[in-house]
């Protein structure tokens, strides 16, 4: 579509996206090993690109106004737009986007990389253009390096899949077809992680004690590697298992807190197979594996009542043949 013809008969178009969360292998990804991920349905992004005479203008919890005056916190989503607008040939104008998300921010879930793929989606609606994965792709990791610097990139791949997903640096991206059904919960401690420090400070870690450090990212990955085992083997107790010994590690990394880490004992405490945190940690979620949907739903009362801030339970279901 030419900037001439962008004036489209659509005048309203809506981009949505679902969220994300790291079921095992955060902090280790960044060094090489592998993570899984899975699609998480219950949170999202709703973008919704209307045609508004003048410059462009965000509609979002955290912004109102011109594109130009957003505050540097929405940088990775403003240059998004930008490099989608260029991608589609639209003149950078006439835009009101409007961004209504209910993944809480800060919380390891994929916020950014669910917001940048909702408005990308909106805009090839917009203009009435199709997209391939690999623009999706493309696209959202110009916002994910704002958010987290250098971005393993399973966040966009994560929020783009129907199915859990294996992630390994310089490997091609598999999926995982559960042989069973998993109940999980997942419990917002209400305080926000900040992925980009936390990666930072293993980092460092990994400078004052390569042998010893790079021996739990190690673990991780065997412990990754086991768990995709267990999906693929319907052994909830072998994955509860590996999710808790993955625990061990992040602690040992300075990753989880007393937050985290007393939402954690609790759940197991009241019979989860398994929790660990889930994403950059230090603040977030945790993820809890129940043993049944009934266990799912009394863990997740258990835990609204011990003070989580916001809970879900959800499952992630064996593939119909």
């Amino acid at each position: 579509m030419s900037a001439e013809k962008a004036t489209t008969s659509v005048q309203t178009a809506i981009g949505i996206a679902h969220s994300k969360l790291i079921l095992i292998g955060e902090h280790a990804v960044v060094h090489g090993q592998p993570a899984i991920a899975l699609p998480f349905p219950l949170v999202g992004v709703e973008a919704v690109v209307d045609y508004v005479p003048g410059s462009i203008k965000i509609d979002s919890t955290f912004y109102h106004g011109p594109i130009e005056s957003a505050p540097e916190s929405l940088d990775g989503v403003t240059n998004c737009v930008w490099a989608t607008l260029e991608k589609l040939d639209l003149p950078c104008e006439d835009l009101l986007i409007r961004i209504k998300s209910s993944i809480p921010p800060g919380k390891g879930l994929g916020s950014s990389a669910s917001v940048a793929i909702a408005v990308i989606r909106s805009l090839f609606a917009y203009a009435e253009r199709d997209y391939t994965e690999e623009d999706i792709l493309e696209l959202a990791a110009i916002s994910e390096k704002y958010a987290h610097g250098e971005p393993s990139g399973i966040d966009t791949l994560t929020i783009t899949s129907a199915l859990p997903v294996w992630y390994e640096k310089e490997h091609p991206i598999d999926r995982i077809e559960p042989k069973g059904d998993f109940h999980f919960i997942v419990a917002d401690s209400g305080r926000m992680g900040d992925t980009r420090s936390a990666v930072e400070s293993v980092a460092e870690l990994i400078k004052s004690a390569p042998k010893r450090i790079q021996s739990k990212l190690d673990r991780i990955g065997e412990l990754t590697h086991r768990a995709r085992n267990a999906l693929e083997s319907a052994s909830k107790h072998l994955l509860g298992q590996m999710l808790n010994e993955a625990q061990k590690e992040l602690e040992a990394l300075g990753v989880s807190d007393a937050g985290l880490n007393r939402l954690i004992y609790f759940a197991r405490q009241e019979g989860a197979l398994g929790a660990k945190l889930t994403g950059g940690g230090n603040g977030g979620c945790v993820i809890a594996l129940a043993r049944n949907e009934v266990h799912s739903r009394q863990l997740s009362e258990k835990l609204k009542k011990f003070g989580a801030h916001a809970v879900w339970s959800f499952a992630l279901k064996k593939k119909m043949d």
